[in-house]
């Protein structure tokens, strides 16, 4: 297919202009006009997209790119990952913000529905824009059981902090560096709230405001929006895609 009507697709189905980002979403780097097999990846590695080249990917759609804002400099990693690119004649697509707040394919929407809720309401306000949302259960769970899942259904290990409801009714979702939103979670009431990573200042604040945690890994968390995003495409347009892993263990 041609690499312009995917990425015309892209653009539109993840809406990404309406995003304020540090993310340069869309097409960062572009390569081939003719896309046959694409891949798909959390991160744009140096050795992801030595992967999607040795595995003869036209396209790698990631999460996290290689453009933030603007590059100073063309040197070191940045010239390494951009010259693999080069190289390979591969395109380089990124969603960030766009991908964790999407209604359909969202990694916060994934998140619940890992948990077999809906997306009641957007949540987790970034820049003016909420990325994350909000599930409820039909009666309370403990918060074990809800983390047991949670741990099974994205194979890792979740800490928890207890620091309010162990009787949990509503879950606020912001997959990654999401503890921004903790006071917002806070305000409205959510029993727990799910995130990818927790520093030492997000622990001091979670116990401030006594609300209770659950910490699922950066990685783990984000991996479910790309995933759920190559089924929309492999579905669409009948290509050939692959996902590759480069796990963290955060």
């Amino acid at each position: 297919m041609k690499r312009d009507e995917l990425v015309s697709f892209l653009d539109e189905y993840l809406n990404i202009s309406t995003y304020s980002d540090k993310s340069s979403n869309g097409l960062q780097v572009e390569g081939k006009e003719e896309i046959g097999r694409i891949a798909f990846s959390v991160d744009a590695t140096l050795r992801t997209i030595e992967q999607a080249a040795r595995r003869n990917a036209d396209m790698l759609i990631v999460h996290h790119g290689v453009i933030w804002g603007g590059l100073s400099y063309i040197r070191g990693i940045h010239y390494r990952r951009l010259k693999t690119l080069f190289d390979a004649g591969m395109n380089l697509y990124a969603a960030h913000l766009p991908l964790d707040a999407h209604p359909e394919v969202g990694n916060n929407v994934q998140l619940l529905k890992l948990l077999d809720l809906e997306p009641k309401e957007p949540f987790g306000e970034y820049k003016g824009t909420a990325i994350g949302f909000l599930g409820e259960f039909k009666k309370t769970e403990p918060i074990e059981k809800i983390v047991q899942i949670l741990a099974e259904r994205l194979n890792t290990t979740v800490k928890t902090y207890e620091f309010g409801k162990k009787e949990i009714r509503t879950i606020g979702a912001v997959s990654g560096a999401g503890a921004f939103a903790l006071e917002e979670a806070h305000r409205k009431g959510i029993d727990l709230f799910i995130t990818g990573e927790f520093g030492h200042a997000d622990y001091l604040t979670a116990v401030d405001l006594g609300i209770s945690v659950a910490v699922a890994g950066h990685y783990k968390t984000e991996t479910l929006g790309i995933k759920a995003l190559m089924e929309v495409v492999k579905e669409k347009f009948g290509i050939d895609a692959i996902f590759i892993e480069e796990p963290t263990g955060l």
